[in-house]
């Protein structure tokens, strides 16, 4: 009998994982609780990543980039996660923010922007969502005018992760009002220096509360022609191309809150004394513990499946990257939870991170498209035949 081959990370693959968890052990995980207790943005983690070329290892070599390939990136973001679901927001939303660039920018574009975020002059975050546009992204009221060889943008964004923090951001805009999501919707890289762009407050919320949210304001944003990215027209289909390979990172983030959770209630349960011995020795805690373990391992393949399929950018990503996100960030909700229930008394206070972990998986579930959403992408993906055939 042949020799099958098992499967496993590549050496430099889990050398990768080895550094970012070493990098988050030194410098992310100990600032955590301050981070959301504060609400403040992890300062400590933006330093640390940078220093270590994880704060957007996916920008490609020729920009100045570590030129992680998607796997690769998955593993930095599932490490920072596993620490802390505010920090992994870093190098997530740089790839959000920048992929557009990345995928239909010019050249000239992809030269400026990419190699200014790889060199750490600033980060680059995400504007699709508006105040009556979230899951009908389509019908977003932002517009865009053409003025010369410059285009003029005015409207409101909400919803955008690293607001303020960000120097860049990627914005879809209405350019055709007619044609709608069919060629009626252009992306543009806007500035926060541009005169006409502001903030507002962040908002108050349930978690990854060291990642600010807050509202874009665009007010008359004269934006060079250079700026656009991709043709006129072509923005709504390069912001679903740029989620189909985004959801596969949210997938690892869901999966490194999960791994968070799963290794603080392995350690408790094994300590905790409860009728003269540990907690771990009851069958009904060790039942909770053999699903956590099972759901997030689970988790975990999906998504480095789904990252593979992003790699090589294969027919069938947009079901993989929607049902990696749907299932990473639900196994992220049940096992964070558990957690919290193993943890007793001591689980539902702020003195332990299970909380906090509890908190920043629900996001998961709901940003970069709800998994009821994810559900609808994935029928019509079945329904039209694209899933791989086994």
């Amino acid at each position: 009998m042949s020799e099958f081959p098992l499967y496993a990370l590549s050496e430099e693959h889990q050398a990768i994982r080895e550094a970012v968890r070493d990098v988050c052990d030194a410098k992310v995980a100990p600032y955590a609780a301050a981070v959301d207790e504060e609400a403040r943005y992890p300062r400590e983690a933006a330093e640390a990543l940078q220093a270590s070329d994880f704060h957007a290892p996916h920008v490609p070599e020729e920009y100045g980039g570590a030129g992680a390939d998607a796997l690769a990136t998955c593993l930095v973001i599932e490490e920072v996660a596993r620490a802390c679901v505010s920090s992994s927001l870093i190098p997530a939303v740089n790839k959000l923010g920048s992929l557009p660039v990345q995928i239909a920018g010019s050249e000239e574009l992809k030269k400026t922007y990419l190699t200014k975020l790889a060199a750490g002059e600033g980060g680059f975050s995400y504007c699709l969502s508006e105040p009556d546009a979230g899951s009908d992204a389509g019908g977003m009221k932002t517009r865009a005018v053409r003025d010369g060889d410059d285009w003029v943008l005015d409207g409101v964004k909400r919803w955008i992760t690293n607001a303020e923090e960000s120097e860049y951001y990627t914005v879809m805009a209405v350019t055709d009002p007619e044609q709608g999501t069919r060629g009626g919707i252009t992306a543009f890289v806007v500035e926060k220096s541009d005169e006409g762009v502001s903030f507002g407050a962040p908002e108050k919320k349930l978690g990854i509360k060291g990642s600010p949210t807050k509202e874009v304001y665009l007010d008359k944003v004269r934006v060079p022609d250079s700026r656009r990215i991709g043709d006129v027209g072509e923005g709504f289909s390069i912001a679903m191309r740029t989620l189909d390979h985004t959801r596969v990172t949210i997938a690892a983030q869901a999966v490194g809150v999960a791994q968070g959770a799963l290794d603080y209630a392995l350690d408790y349960a094994q300590e905790r004394q409860q009728f003269g011995k540990n907690i771990a020795e009851f069958q009904g805690l060790q039942f909770m513990l053999a699903d956590m373990g099972m759901k997030v391992e689970a988790a975990r393949q999906i998504t480095y499946a789904a990252a593979g399929r992003s790699e090589r950018g294969d027919a069938d990503l947009t079901f993989f990257g929607a049902a990696a996100k749907c299932f990473a960030s639900d196994a992220a909700m049940e096992v964070t939870t558990n957690a919290v229930q193993i943890l007793g008394g001591y689980g539902y206070t702020r003195d332990y991170p299970v909380e906090r972990m509890m908190r920043d998986a629900k996001i998961t579930q709901i940003y970069e498209g709800t998994n009821q959403v994810q559900r609808i992408v994935m029928a019509r993906q079945l329904l039209a035949g694209i899933q791989s055939k086994i």
